[in-house]
C-alpha cells in the first residue's frame, strides 16, 4: 500500500510540474485589436523564436523578448511600456486580451498565422494622399480641436506616414487605401491608433482611434506649404530672470537639484518625460546616444519622469527597467506619479507658464539661465524633420558649450 502511494505521489508530481503548454509557431502573424463592434485595429509581428517575437509598423521594429508559457497560457510583455498580451493558442492562431494597467486599458485580441497583410485589400485605389496635409482634429469640438501635419508616402495600395502635432508625431502609421478609403494603424505596446478616412477631390475625413476608449474626428485638404507653431514657443518661463529649479529623488532615494555639484558650470538639458511615452522614449534614445558620444563635453542630461504608476515603487520600477534597456546613464528622477495631469505638472514646476507636453526640453546655459524650452519631439517616423532636429540640436549644444 505504501509503495502505491509512493508510485501515485511520483505521478501526480510529475503531472502537476509538466508544461503542457503548446508554442507559439516562427513566422509571421496578423494581430488584431479590438476597437469596437465595429472596427479593429490590425498590426502585424514575426514570431522569431519561443520566447522571442518582433512587433512591425512600417519601418519600425520592436523586439520583444519578454514571453513566458504558463500551462496553456502565453504572457507577451512589450518592452518598456507597461501593457502585455495574455493569450491562449487556438486553432485558427491566437487569442485573449492586450491590458495595460496603468492605462485602465483591456482590449480583446486575436492573431493568425501566415497572414502578412495588414488590412484587407478588397479593391484598387481611386486616390494617392501622398505629400503634406494640413489637418484639424475634433474640428466642431471648443475646447478639444488641435492640428496636425499629414505627412504620407503612397505606393500602390500601401500608405505609411505619420500625423505630426505640436507636441510630437504619431509614430510610425502603416496602412492601405481600398478604393477612396485610407486604414492605417500602428501599436508599439503603449498607443493603439487606428485611423479611418475616405479621400475626396483632396479632401480628408475621417476618425482617429485611440484604444478603446477615445475616437476624435478629423479632415484635412492637401497643403504642401502647411507648416505648424514653432515648438520653442509654447513654454516659456514666468521670469527670464528667474532660475530654473528642481529636487526630486532618483531610484536610490538621494534628492537631486540643479544646485548640486555634478551640474554647475556645465550646460544641462533637462528632459520632462514619462516611461508610458512613445516620444519621450525616441527622444530618451536620442539623448542617450548623444550623452556617451560627447562624455568629454561639459554638458549634462537629467530626466523629470511623470509616471502613470500607481505607487512610487512601480514607478522607479518603470524608471529602471526603461534606464537598462536604453542603455541610460544620465539621472532620471521622479518628479510625479498616479497621474500625468499637466496642470499637476506645473505646479512642481512653478517657474514654467505651462507644461503643454511630454517630452518637454529645457536648455540652461553654463550660468543656470534657460536659454530654450523645446515642446514635444519629432521622432524617427518623421523623417527629415527627425533629422532636421538632431542638427539644430547637436548646433545649438555645441554653440551653449562655446560661451
Amino acid at each position: 500500500m505504501k509503495i502505491w502511494f509512493i508510485i501515485l505521489s511520483f505521478f501526480t508530481m510529475v503531472s502537476c510540474n509538466k508544461d503542457n503548454s503548446k508554442k507559439m509557431q516562427h513566422g509571421h502573424w496578423r494581430g488584431e485589436l479590438q476597437i469596437n463592434d465595429q472596427e479593429n485595429l490590425p498590426f502585424n509581428f514575426e514570431v522569431t523564436a519561443d520566447k522571442s517575437l518582433k512587433v512591425l509598423n512600417g519601418e519600425e521594429v520592436i523586439l520583444v523578448d519578454e514571453v513566458t508559457y504558463r500551462n496553456d497560457s502565453i504572457f507577451i510583455k512589450m518592452p518598456v511600456f507597461e501593457g502585455y498580451f495574455a493569450v491562449r493558442l487556438t486553432d485558427e492562431g491566437m487569442r485573449g486580451n492586450y491590458i495595460n494597467d496603468d492605462m485602465n486599458m483591456k482590449m480583446p485580441f486575436k492573431a493568425i498565422y501566415n497572414v502578412q497583410d495588414r488590412f484587407e485589400i478588397k479593391e484598387a485605389p481611386s486616390a494617392d494622399i501622398s505629400g503634406t496635409w494640413e489637418v484639424v482634429f475634433s474640428p466642431d469640438s471648443d475646447q478639444g480641436i488641435y492640428f496636425a501635419k499629414g505627412i504620407f508616402e503612397q505606393d500602390g495600395q500601401k500608405v505609411t506616414g505619420t500625423f505630426r502635432t505640436k507636441i510630437g508625431d504619431y509614430r510610425y502609421l502603416e496602412g492601405i487605401m481600398n478604393g477612396n478609403e485610407l486604414k492605417m494603424s500602428a501599436f508599439d505596446g503603449a498607443h493603439a491608433f487606428l485611423f479611418v478616412a475616405t479621400v475626396n477631390d483632396n479632401q480628408l475625413n475621417g476618425v482617429f482611434y485611440s484604444g478603446n476608449n477615445w475616437r476624435a474626428f478629423f479632415e484635412g485638404k492637401q497643403n504642401d506649404d502647411y507648416e505648424l507653431p514653432d515648438a520653442t514657443t509654447l513654454t516659456k518661463m514666468r521670469d527670464d530672470n528667474e532660475p530654473f529649479a528642481f529636487s526630486f529623488p532618483d531610484e536610490h532615494g538621494h534628492i537631486v537639484s540643479l544646485t548640486d555639484k555634478q551640474f554647475q558650470d556645465k550646460v544641462v538639458v533637462v528632459q520632462l518625460m514619462g516611461t508610458w511615452c512613445p516620444n519621450c522614449l525616441d527622444e530618451s534614445v536620442f539623448f542617450s546616444e548623444f550623452s556617451k558620444l560627447n562624455s568629454e563635453k561639459d554638458v549634462e542630461f537629467v530626466a523629470l519622469a511623470f509616471e502613470t504608476a500607481k505607487t512610487d515603487s512601480l514607478a522607479f520600477a518603470g524608471i529602471k527597467r526603461l534606464k537598462d534597456r536604453l542603455g541610460i546613464d544620465y539621472p532620471i528622477l521622479l518628479a510625479q506619479y498616479a497621474t500625468t495631469d499637466k496642470i499637476e505638472a506645473q505646479k512642481k514646476l512653478p517657474m514654467l507658464t505651462q507644461v503643454v507636453s511630454y517630452p518637454t526640453t529645457i536648455f540652461i546655459d553654463k550660468k543656470g539661465k534657460v536659454r530654450r524650452i523645446h515642446t514635444g519631439f519629432n521622432g524617427p517616423a518623421t523623417g527629415e524633420k527627425y533629422m532636421e532636429f538632431k542638427n539644430e540640436f547637436t548646433v545649438f549644444v555645441n554653440e551653449l558649450l562655446k560661451e
